[in-house]
């Protein structure tokens, strides 16, 4: 099997399982809790807390209506984009395992939180009931250590207070592996476009075929 038939069906597994997982996850919360119920799975530092949330992830929201609408439509452009740019790199073999890794889990996370913006409204009565108007669900709450009184801003409250969801998650790990591993990211990109390089410039460097004079 070619490397770029590896990388493709790579792809479309880990978003394909990233998206299932993430929408299961949701609709059993749905289906199973009340809105604002706290269950706690771990101790008290690893919890499921249903919210609904109407902006972007881990509860921020800007420009009510408008913003919402323009969140939507913002991620099915960075989606379509990815899509996009995987696409090509993986037909013209430019690409390596890693990046195809990180950027399908950013594209899943933003499917996944798509799927409930444009359809939870309608179908489950959450959030605004028209089309991309709908909330996500949110359910993840981890409280990991409590910050000082002194800490600026947020002393008193428990480190990463914000309740997300595992699209949430997905598309965080990417973004932090993508920034972590920057050097590696672009490493095999880089490989493949010097030798392309390489070999145009030696084709016009090369010079031109003597024809032979005629006597």
């Amino acid at each position: 099997m070619k490397k770029s038939w590896k990388l493709a069906i790579t792809t479309i597994a880990i978003v394909v399982v990233c998206v299932l997982l993430d929408q299961l996850l949701k609709l059993w919360v749905v289906r199973n809790m009340q809105l604002g119920e706290l269950r706690p799975l771990l101790g008290e530092w690893f919890n499921l807390h249903y919210v609904q949330n109407k902006g972007m992830a881990f509860g921020v929201s800007w420009g009510d209506n408008f913003g919402k609408l323009a969140l939507s439509l913002l991620r099915i452009g960075v989606v379509g984009y990815l899509i996009y740019y995987l696409w090509k790199k993986i037909k013209t073999n430019t690409i390596g395992i890693w990046p195809v890794i990180t950027l399908s889990l950013i594209v899943a996370g933003a499917i996944g939180n798509i799927i409930d913006s444009a359809f939870y409204g309608m179908a489950l009565g959450i959030g605004d009931p028209r089309f991309m108007y709908g909330s996500v669900v949110d359910m993840i709450y981890v409280r990991l250590f409590m910050l000082p009184e002194w800490f600026p801003g947020f002393g008193g409250e428990y480190f990463f207070p914000a309740i997300f969801n595992f699209a949430d998650a997905c598309v965080t790990v990417g973004i932090f592996a993508m920034i972590i591993f920057y050097k590696q990211f672009f490493k095999d990109e880089k490989k493949k476009e010097e030798p392309a390089s390489e070999e145009a410039t030696s084709e016009t460097s090369q010079p031109a075929a003597e024809t032979p004079q005629q006597n």
